[in-house]
């Protein structure tokens, strides 16, 4: 505890470390306050009166998406819709760059064809926050109802096409924007990915409440309760297990001679690292905003939509999310790992795999490797997604079933073992211990591991 403690003094040790992690925390809280901002023509106190009515079936949309934005959904704020557009978009990008060729040219200019692919992400993001605002408003602010005065009263009563009901368009739209441009500045300026360190933040503003809520269904069974922490430990721990699962794949480097000598740094054994989750939390993240476009499209909760993809924690749901998971992770895996660059860049430096050629062969055989550590990482992923139906069924309060793993949890522990590895390269360029001394948490290389890959 006491090397723990020391580790996190020599954090503010470093100026530019200190900086970041203090901007970022100032951003957060910005975030944060702007998710209690209500939208103009919102009647707080329907509202309020409408939220503390008995609550009668869960709506599982509002419930996931008032989860992913902290509940800046279902407080009707000025940042309602949250992150989620700009995933959609960037999810819309990553397939058009795959059938597309003039997206497939910009994905290759590097920098700058980055640069151009984020500017058509926003501006698709504008696009489906436009579309999604309107029907926000109308489908769910307007629909909250409360009895005041002996008459029901809607919490947004405003006619369409009113300046009312127009502003809080504008609003919603840039809200959305601007909690974009808040999770861009995290990344630029800050410590971690900005748009996955917002979603997180997000998802733990839920927790305590979730927790406390489960405290009051379990009052009295205090072993439920012990168990219940037990076993929400142990999945957290697994999900760190795969996360930072690693496939050591054992390279050699060819002896140059100089003179009648071998070089001393030559022909020294080194391992290419592979993670079995190369794809890290995107996937989740992907696979979540995918489930919500059937919802968003059919309303109503009789049909057979709404009925299948209505219930989180029915089978029809669970299915289809894990599935969606599976085929995201090989999606995601195939443009973060490429087989062939990393052949070509072996041949460069004059490594090798024993036993294998270089050149085409060590692509097919990387190739084939990436494949096979790929599918059982995805599978592992897909059973943590749908572990909350398990809890669910076991008794567990539905607001804390959906921590008790599924997407959430995921996003949390990516997110955060992601943030980390910043914080250690920091300390480790600097000649200073890491912040988890001991442990392995990637990023943090080792003598033997290959650098650059």
């Amino acid at each position: 505890m006491k090397k723990f403690i020391e580790n996190i003094k020599n954090i503010w040790k470093v100026e530019e470390l200190r900086k970041r992690i203090i901007i970022t925390l100032s951003i957060i809280l910005i975030y944060r306050i702007g998710s209690f901002i209500i939208l103009p023509g919102v009647d707080y106190t329907v509202l309020q009166a409408n939220q503390a009515q008995p609550a009668g079936d869960p709506n599982m949309l509002e419930t996931l998406l008032s989860l992913f934005t902290g509940g800046s959904f279902t407080n009707v704020s000025i940042m309602a819709l949250g992150i989620m557009p700009y995933i959609s978009a960037s999810i819309i990008m990553q397939l058009l760059g795959m059938a597309v060729p003039a997206v497939q040219k910009m994905q290759q200019e590097g920098e700058s064809g980055r640069k151009r692919i984020n500017n058509y992400t926003r501006i698709l993001t504008i696009v489906i926050c436009a579309f999604q605002a309107p029907t926000y408003i109308t489908l769910y602010a307007s629909s909250k109802m409360a009895n005041i005065g002996g008459a029901n009263v809607s919490a947004f009563g405003h006619d369409a096409w009113s300046f009312t009901w127009m502003s809080a368009i504008v609003l919603l739209v840039a809200g959305a924007m601007f909690a974009v441009w808040l999770g861009e500045r995290i990344t630029d300026k800050g410590v971690g990915n900005g748009i996955s360190l917002l979603i997180t933040v997000g998802i733990l503003a839920r927790l305590p409440e979730a927790f406390m809520a489960e405290i009051g269904l379990q009052s009295g069974n205090l072993i439920q309760i012990v168990l219940e922490i037990f076993a929400f430990m142990l999945v957290v721990l697994a999900t760190i297990l795969i996360v930072q699962g690693v496939r050591k794949v054992p390279l050699n480097t060819a002896k140059r001679v100089v003179g009648n000598r071998a070089a001393e740094d030559q022909g020294a054994r080194s391992y290419l690292p592979i993670k079995v989750n190369a794809s890290g939390v995107m996937p989740i993240i992907f696979a979540q905003a995918i489930m919500t476009v059937p919802l968003m499209v059919f309303t109503a909760p009789d049909s057979f939509v709404g009925q299948v993809f209505g219930d989180i924690y029915g089978v029809g749901y669970n299915a289809a999310l894990a599935v969606l998971i599976i085929v995201f992770t090989y999606f995601y895996t195939a443009i973060m790992i490429n087989p062939r660059k990393i052949a070509d860049e072996l041949k460069r430096s004059g490594g090798f795999i024993p036993g294998i050629r270089p050149g085409e062969e060590t692509a097919d055989y990387i190739d084939s490797l990436v494949s096979r550590i790929t599918f059982p990482g995805s599978v592992f992923l897909a059973l943590i997604a749908i572990l909350p139906a398990f809890a669910a069924m076991a008794g567990i309060n539905g607001s804390f079933a959906m921590f008790f793993g599924g997407t959430s949890l995921l996003i949390m522990v990516g997110v955060v073992l992601d943030t980390l590895q910043q914080i250690e390269s920091y300390l480790l360029n600097r000649q200073m211990d890491g912040l988890m001394d001991g442990t392995r948490i990637k990023g943090r290389r080792t003598q033997g591991e290959m650098s650059g890959m």
